[in-house]
């Protein structure tokens, strides 16, 4: 057997491309490794275009194994089920920037697998991932037009530090992956802890010299063993069907451009395909409606691009850096813990937050090692949002997509687990949809944080940005519409506060943007994030001063680590016994020791804790504790001080008067206060109720 293998430095480590090994089947295989990590990418092509297809069909999986790190799968079946949230969000940031970059009307069926082999829990394997994938295509037969590279950048101090490690990544206030082919940028993704819009231009500088490496490499692996290309038939629309199209009906289409509502837009396209079919689809013609949707689509994009470029007439008729009309609404739900809606045209958010507490918390396995989250951000998008019928079987890819990025863009800041206990949880309810309801779901999430009372130190608003571009002139479009994002070439969201950027995500329909346009853009989306903030603040301008009532109750603070076996007790006894007979919850950290009390009430939680501290605490002659009766006996009653610490009320120290029987005083499960008289050397404790009671 025969193989190639291709090496670069990017940054401090040396990352490997290696072919001709493994997967010999495939059109094309490469192995990527930097130090221990090591992705393996395979992609395979249907030998015929699958018919009537009017998109390109490209499947991405990516998976991690748990044998790379030398792990067992958990659960019950002990192997690899449906794919993490992590795989499915990997899967999208090597699907994104490749699939612009196969032919136009290219209808083969594609699917690229990759899978990490090998994980040495330092290096993280997606920026990997998409450098492998973009390999296998170069040496592999399929047409692919340019290859691309991928680097992460992180900053530590004044320096970009190229593709970091996790720790560093942890310490960094950007985590930014930049792909690139050799002139351009194709995409970005990243999380960042309201960094400027200069910090992130001059990382995606930083990373571009890193990219051409990247990409010589897989030029010369293509050289030395990359197969011819194939030609494969490109779908391509009958010009004397779009002709036809455009005499016909171009006037119409034209003349509902300027329609503020998409569904009265999407009706006349409709009636259009439809008379069109019942005139041109025969039996003696090869017309389909089919190909008559694909046209009137065709002249559509046509007249939109063209009206843009031309005259800077948007669809709906607003300015190109102006923003749809925004409504905002606070506290919208009377039950849920904060609630808020966003609308911005024809985009409506409705996003809730629950409150809960450590043990809520979401369980993460992965790769790197197990963690844990406190602030998570599910996004839903139900078929009614765009007027149609579909099954909801769960998140799709794009849900998770969707989800993730506003996660992103709010959790910079989102209070630490120290300062505020609660396991924060934001659904955001898609329940409008024309554009960008990603980033409505990061404006909805902020004012439903703040509806919450959860401490937030800003605000955050999100936009969306896009781009009509020829070739020789191009307009940056503000705030895009559905239609927009459609026929254009590029959706470039960003997230942040007024202080900067907590999350960024571009994706393109072209080879790529120049730092020119990415500098514009940048400056527009500040520009409109923050007139969406001065409109979010008519609705909300902080947090509430307090939770809402419906809120549990949480109280969380440190304990001696050798008294947290007092606590759990024997079996967990004790820590049982404190749950079930205050209506509360405990949970213990035991690398921090700290110890997490909820509960429903003020009452139940305060009196958990008293016999939390009484169980931690050396009990002290001459305080004085709130007991519970546990036993009454001739000479007095043995009281409950806390799990596990009783003591003994003499008949005597009952009451300043006579007491002639201890029951016409106490019954079973009285609670009283009662002062601490005496410790004898064996650790019996003598109480007194009557020393209790004020002088």
């Amino acid at each position: 057997m025969s193989a190639s293998i291709s090496i670069t430095n990017i940054g401090n480590s040396e990352i490997s491309f290696s072919t001709g090994l493994w997967a010999k089947q495939a059109n094309g295989s490469v192995c990527v490794s930097c130090q221990d990590t090591l992705v393996l990418a395979t992609v395979c092509m249907s030998n015929d275009p699958i018919p009537g297809k009017d998109f390109f069909p490209l499947t991405v999986e990516y998976q991690e194994k748990t044998y790379a790190m030398g792990k067992i799968p958990g659960g019950f079946f002990k192997k690899e089920g449906r794919p993490k949230d992590k795989e499915i969000l990997t899967a999208r940031l090597i699907d994104r920037p490749i699939r612009p970059l196969f032919p136009e009307g290219m209808t083969n069926e594609v699917q690229l697998v990759v899978m990490v082999l090998s994980s040495d829990g330092i290096n993280d394997p997606d920026v990997l991932a998409i450098n492998a994938a973009s390999c296998a295509l170069m040496i592999s037969d399929i047409p692919f037009l340019k290859p691309v590279a991928a680097v992460r950048i992180s900053k530590l101090d004044k320096d970009y530090i190229v593709n970091p490690s996790y720790e560093q990544r942890q310490i960094s206030p950007m985590d930014l992956v930049v792909v690139g082919t050799e002139e351009k940028i194709i995409m970005l993704e990243g999380a960042l802890n309201e960094v400027g819009e200069t910090d992130v231009l001059e990382a995606i500088k930083a990373a571009q010299p890193k990219i051409k490496e990247l990409i010589n490499v897989q030029k010369n692996l293509q050289k030395e063993v990359g197969k011819p290309k194939k030609e494969v038939p490109l779908l391509e629309l009958d010009k004397d069907l779009l002709n036809t199209v455009k005499e016909k009906f171009g006037k119409k289409i034209e003349d509902v451009y300027g329609l503020d509502d998409k569904n009265e837009r999407k009706a006349v396209i409709k009636e259009i395909i439809k008379t069109l079919t019942e005139e041109l689809v025969t039996d003696e013609s090869e017309i389909t409606e089919s190909n008559i949707a694909m046209a009137v689509s065709a002249i559509d994009e046509e007249i939109l691009r063209n009206n843009i470029l031309t005259k800077g007439l948007r669809p709906d008729s607003r300015a190109l850096d102006e923003i749809r009309p925004i409504e905002c609404m606070v506290g919208v739900l009377p039950r849920t813990h904060g609630s808020a809606t966003f609308l911005r045209g024809q985009t409506q958010a409705l996003a809730t937050v629950t409150l809960g507490s450590s043990s809520d918390e979401q369980f993460i396995e992965a790769l790197e090692g197990e963690s844990s989250k406190h602030f998570m951000l599910h996004y839903s998008f139900p078929p009614f949002s765009v007027g149609e019928v579909k099954a909801m079987r769960g998140p799709s890819r794009r849900d998770i997509g969707h989800g993730a990025l506003a996660e992103k863009a709010l959790s910079p800041v989102i209070p630490p687990k120290e300062d505020f206990p609660y396991t924060i949880r934001v659904v955001s309810e898609i329940l409008e949809s024309n554009g960008s309801s990603s980033m409505a779901s990061a404006c909805a999430g902020s004012l439903s944080l703040m509806d919450a009372g959860i401490p937030i130190t800003r605000p955050v608003a999100g936009i969306a940005i896009g781009l009509i571009d020829n070739g020789s002139e191009y307009k940056i479009l503000t705030d895009i519409a559905g239609g927009e994002d459609h026929h254009g070439d590029m959706d470039f969201k960003i997230a942040g506060t007024r202080n900067g950027i907590t999350a960024i995500q571009l994706d393109t329909k072209i080879h790529g943007l120049t730092y020119k346009i990415i500098e514009e853009t940048l400056k527009i989306a500040k520009d409109a994030r923050n007139s969406i903030l001065d409109k979010m603040s008519q609705a909300i301008d902080g947090p509430r001063k307090s939770l809402s009532q419906y809120a549990p109750k949480i109280k969380s603070f440190e304990v001696d680590p050798e008294k947290i076996g007092a606590i759990i007790g024997p079996g967990g006894k004790t820590i049982k016994k404190i749950q079930r007979d205050n209506n509360v919850n405990v949970d213990i950290d035991d690398e921090t020791s700290m110890v997490s009390v909820s509960a429903e009430t003020d009452d139940d939680l305060n009196r958990a804790v008293q016999q939390i501290m009484n169980l931690v605490k050396e009990i002290e002659v001459g305080e004085v504790y709130e007991v519970k009766v546990e036993r009454i006996v001739n000479f007095g009653a043995f009281c409950e001080i806390a799990p596990g610490k009783s003591g003994l009320i003499h008949v005597s120290e009952l009451s300043d008067s006579f007491v002639k029987d201890v029951n016409d005083y106490l019954k079973i499960g009285d609670i009283l206060q009662a002062k601490v008289i005496g410790v004898d050397p064996q650790g019996k404790i003598r109480l007194s109720a009557k020393q209790a009671k004020p002088a």
